[in-house]
């Protein structure tokens, strides 16, 4: 298996839990577009690549597909297998994925694809998918021009290193990707609302290069949202918050 960036192999594995409670879940219109943009439906079969704990993995399986996940961190599969036990889950990379040559109908990655934007990769997906099959990429992106969450922003950026980041656009460069057609675009306005700790703390805290820091780091970096929570005028005194996405839904098809 190739291996992975340190950051995701180490901050993963280490806040797998953390991930699972923080991570926003996606907005109730992906299930039309995956139906009639990835053609999900039963008879299909759809694979999620780097899957984590499993968050859009519920999603596709309620598509009728049937939905093969596949996951690098062992900590992470293992939350997916207990949550989701009668979805085939298998250890993998984007790189090199235990399938066979043009078997699956879809290829979806949500919030994963700028881990392995990469030839290989692409030349990987086009493998296994079968000529016609789809390629969907989804990212929930939050909505900085909303203070503080511009403020959170600002607290974990001095932290991300090295890591690839959907929003440096860096994943963009390998398309046009050989083998496939244009990739469209479809966002959707998204709002993820709970408890702070949950929505604001456990979200940031998840965050690979966050998860990976040393002990004293995090609780320093804990400390700081906390009092984001506490002295913003928007999230003060609130027991429930609502954290502001916009969720960017990417499609290509194999030629």
């Amino acid at each position: 298996m190739t291996a992975i960036h340190h950051a995701a192999a180490q901050g993963f594995s280490a806040q797998a839990d953390t991930y699972a409670r923080g991570r926003p879940d996606y907005p109730a219109e992906l299930s039309g577009w995956l139906r009639d943009t990835l053609a999900l439906a039963p008879g299909r079969t759809v694979v999620d690549l780097g899957a984590g704990t499993g968050k859009f993995t519920r999603l596709l399986t309620q598509s009728g597909a049937t939905v093969v996940a596949v996951e690098p961190v062992d900590a992470m599969r293992a939350q997916l297998s207990s949550k989701l036990p009668d979805v085939r889950a298998l250890p993998g990379s984007a790189e090199s994925m235990p399938l066979p040559d043009a078997s699956v109908d879809a290829v979806v990655c949500a919030q994963a694809f700028h881990w392995f934007a990469n030839t290989a990769a692409m030349q990987e997906i086009r493998r296994v998918l079968k000529p016609g099959g789809k390629l969907g990429l989804v990212w929930n992106v939050r909505d900085e021009s909303v203070d503080w969450v511009a403020r959170l922003t600002a607290i974990m950026t001095p932290f991300e290193g090295d890591a690839p980041r959907f929003y440096k656009g860096d994943w963009k460069k390998v398309f046009p990707a050989e083998g496939f057609g244009p990739l469209g675009l479809t966002r959707f306005p998204y709002t993820h609302s709970g408890a702070p700790e949950q929505v604001i703390v456990d979200r940031v805290m998840s965050v690979s290069f966050i998860a990976s820091l040393p002990q004293d780091q995090q609780d320093a970096v804990r400390a700081q949202l906390r009092d984001v929570i506490a002295t913003d005028p928007a999230l003060q005194g609130r027991d429930v918050v609502s954290f502001p996405y916009s969720t960017e839904a990417y499609c290509c098809e194999r030629l």
